[in-house]
């Protein structure tokens, strides 16, 4: 796979409050300008007609910080939404309100998770909340209805209405909740930029990603914590740290090995029923760590070769998300992986109407990758 190889540095690291954090420098994108237009990387057919093209950018970077792959602007800044719960996760682990808290891989998995809001989810998050003596109105992240569609006739069935415990984010919000009380700070209010909490899970999000996000746009996520706006190369970097942590300090490295571990125990706690990040990581086991973020974006990682993934689709559409970071783990390895069969049925996906008659596909632009 073609790709523009680079060193050089995006944002000066963040250090540490009990001193700097020694960190390589980040690579630089060879993008001719922000105006570049975004290639094509996902095409959809119809007959013989490709009907529909996602444009988007991607960045392949290893634990060194090399950019090893590239593709479109993956230097302009992008919300990373929820593909970088992990990352948001470490300070959980770290800080030692894991163990405080007696939290095993379900719960681990949950605070990384985008899940479906199955029975098993949130009965799993109401456990956990007792756990630490809150409950589920001491989660700020509002409630909606189950993503996933069998859980929400399952609860409509039941004539119960949804909490938010249902919502998407709130094994995350459990895990900020489980760190305000390991931190000794308040609950309440845990959400807001300037609380504890978020000072600290911003200040490691940083550190992994190589990125002083003091200054970094800002943004509110779907489930009302603060989203910072960061270079697709440093997500992949970050990401490429989880593959290969041998370059973290022993704790974080620890950490983040404990993280790994726990979604590739229990994927089903990462989405659920249905759902690309739970297939791949079931089949794959550690091989393969990939997580989904809104309107179009995924970050993954390659333990075996130590390489960390990030990608941004323009439009936002998680087919074609799916199908570009399918593409790209199985171009970088993960095709003789245990996780390969499920990847592949991503990249060249038979579209069906609702008579079942094959209509068209979703799969990699012609031309990408090669």
């Amino acid at each position: 796979m073609p790709g523009h190889a680079a060193k050089g540095k995006v944002f000066a690291p963040q250090g540490h409050e009990n001193g700097p954090e020694t960190v390589p420098d980040m690579p630089q994108s060879h993008s001719p300008s922000l105006s570049t237009t975004d290639p094509v990387l996902v095409e959809v057919t119809r007959g013989p007609l490709v009907e529909s093209r996602h444009r988007g950018a991607a960045a392949v970077v290893d634990s060194a910080g090399h950019t090893v792959a590239a593709w479109g602007d993956v230097a302009r800044p992008v919300f990373p939404r929820s593909a970088i719960k992990a990352l948001q996760a470490i300070a959980l682990v770290e800080s030692g309100a894991a163990d405080a808290f007696d939290l095993g891989p379900a719960e681990l998995a949950l605070a990384c998770a985008s899940h479906n809001g199955e029975a098993a989810h949130a009965e799993a998050v109401r456990a956990w909340l007792l756990r630490i003596d809150l409950g589920v109105d001491d989660l700020e992240c509002g409630a909606h209805a189950p993503m996933g569609e069998e859980a929400e006739l399952d609860l409509v069935r039941a004539g119960r209405e949804a909490g938010a415990h249902h919502n998407n984010c709130s094994g995350k919000h459990a895990g900020m909740l489980t760190l305000a009380k390991r931190l000794g700070v308040p609950t309440a209010g845990y959400i807001a930029a300037d609380h504890p909490v978020q000072s600290l899970v911003r200040r490691t999000v940083g550190e992994m990603a190589g990125c002083d996000l003091a200054e970094a746009p800002a943004g509110t996520d779907g489930c009302g914590i603060p989203t910072l706006a960061m270079p697709l190369e440093a997500m992949a970097w970050a990401f490429a740290r989880i593959a290969d942590p041998a370059t973290l300090a022993p704790e974080r490295a620890a950490a983040v090995r404990r993280i790994r571990a726990a979604v590739a125990a229990r994927p089903d706690m990462v989405a659920g029923r249905g759902r690309f990040c739970t297939a791949v990581m079931a089949a794959a086991g550690e091989a393969v760590f990939v997580k989904t973020g809104a309107e179009g974006v995924f970050c993954a990682a390659l333990p075996d070769m130590g390489l960390g993934f990030a990608l941004k689709i323009e439009d936002g559409a998680t087919r074609a998300a799916e199908c570009a970071i399918a593409a790209l783990l199985l171009g970088f390895g993960a095709a003789d992986g245990p996780g390969a069969a499920a990847l592949t049925g991503y990249t060249d996906r038979t579209l069906r109407n609702w008579a079942g008659t094959e209509t068209g596909t979703i799969r990699p632009a012609a031309d990408w990758p090669d």
